[in-house]
């Protein structure tokens, strides 16, 4: 991390050079056309020489005091007098520099040497060129900052979301374990098929889903085999029905975030109802959104509240996954609807350079409001 950082530092550094170095260029390319244009106006022939590049090395010198011992020493840290009054000492310093010692050398007693016209006409001439080299300074370190910042807010919002995911992976192991306990107490033939089929969604789960997002085809994938998983379990006593509409490769979706309604539907079901057990599962894939919906028929208990089907670590992390990857960008009605359970998901599918916006999103949403 420490060596991402200082190339990323060095990149800065060097583009910086760059970007100074164009400045200065422009600036002689302006120069020159001045020239040309006092050339014109008086039928002189002046060129440009010697003496204009050690008048703009005399400046030179001012403009890097103040854009990089100033402004980063006093005005960033809000200093704000000791920074004005360097300004105002340095200025003065170079226009001393240039009336008083290189204009004596190049002019000698003639011309522009004679005398002294004073600090605000002199101030007047070079000012604006000053200005506008710091200027230049505070909008490229404003710009660099913001960069800084969005990797920070990114590589925090990936922290984040990986711990989320973490607390994810034991949540569905746990409750598969107990059942496969209770397959493997019983001596029941579908122990071994059922680890192969928790083998292969924690291959993904472990593996496949460390990404930010994932293939929306590998996320379906996915669902199929923990459906297939749960029918194991359920055994005869009800229908499942997954139906995919629409066309998932090439569409990116956050991972992890639709099985945890698929979880509850079995769980909810399968704990209530001895059998009659309907779950219905559709997934309708459009070209740049996608519309999941999952209802299961339930019998709560008497004293039941829907906090019972609403609560709980997996449903609670998938609420805050969605808010920080689709901050305002998602919709989700999950609740009772007479004897089933209905969870209505609407989410924007990504390419790969609206997911890397969307972390970033993520970050700030961080910043401004972190999770507990």
């Amino acid at each position: 991390m420490n060596q991402e950082k200082t190339t990323t530092f060095s990149k800065w550094i060097s583009r910086e050079s760059l970007f100074q170095l164009a400045l200065w260029v422009l600036y002689f390319f302006v120069l020159i056309q001045q020239i040309d244009y006092y050339n014109e106006r008086t039928g002189k022939n002046v060129t440009l020489g010697l003496r204009h590049f050690v008048f703009a090395i005399n400046y030179l010198i001012v403009i890097l005091l103040i854009s990089y011992w100033v402004l980063p020493k006093f005005l960033y840290r809000k200093r704000y007098f000791t920074a004005v009054a360097l300004m105002i000492l340095f200025l003065c310093t170079g226009i001393l520099v240039e009336e008083f010692v290189m204009e004596k050398i190049f002019f000698g007693n003639e011309g522009p040497g004679q005398q002294f016209p004073g600090f605000l006409p002199t101030l007047w001439d070079i000012g604006p060129t000053i200005v506008f080299f710091v200027c230049a300074k505070l909008a490229w370190d404003n710009l660099k900052k913001q960069n800084v910042l969005e990797e920070l807010e990114k590589e925090r919002a990936e922290s984040q979301l990986q711990f989320l995911k973490s607390q994810l992976n034991p949540h569905f192991l746990f409750n598969n374990l107990n059942n496969l306990y209770s397959y493997a107490q019983e001596g029941s033939p579908k122990t071994s098929e059922i680890i192969l089929q928790l083998s292969a969604i924690m291959r993904y789960m472990l593996y496949e889903s460390k990404e930010n997002f994932v293939d929306l085809s590998k996320e379906i994938q996915y669902l199929g085999d923990f459906i297939k998983l749960q029918e194991l379990q359920m055994e005869d006593r009800g229908r499942v029905h997954f139906q995919v509409n629409g066309q998932p490769q090439g569409k990116l979706i956050a991972p992890l975030v639709l099985i945890t309604f698929v979880e509850n539907s079995f769980k909810h079901s399968m704990s209530g109802q001895a059998d009659d057990i309907d779950i219905s599962i559709v997934a309708d894939i459009e070209e740049d959104e996608l519309h999941f919906r999952c209802e299961n028929t339930f019998q709560a208990a008497e004293n039941a509240s829907n906090e019972y089907l609403t609560s709980g670590i997996g449903l609670a992390n998938t609420r805050k996954r969605l808010e920080l990857l689709y901050p305002g960008d998602h919709s989700l009605e999950a609740g009772p609807q007479g004897d089933r359970y209905v969870v209505d998901l609407r989410l924007p599918l990504s390419s790969r350079k609206q997911a890397t916006g969307r972390m970033v999103t993520a970050g700030k949403v961080l910043v401004q409001e972190p999770l507990a």
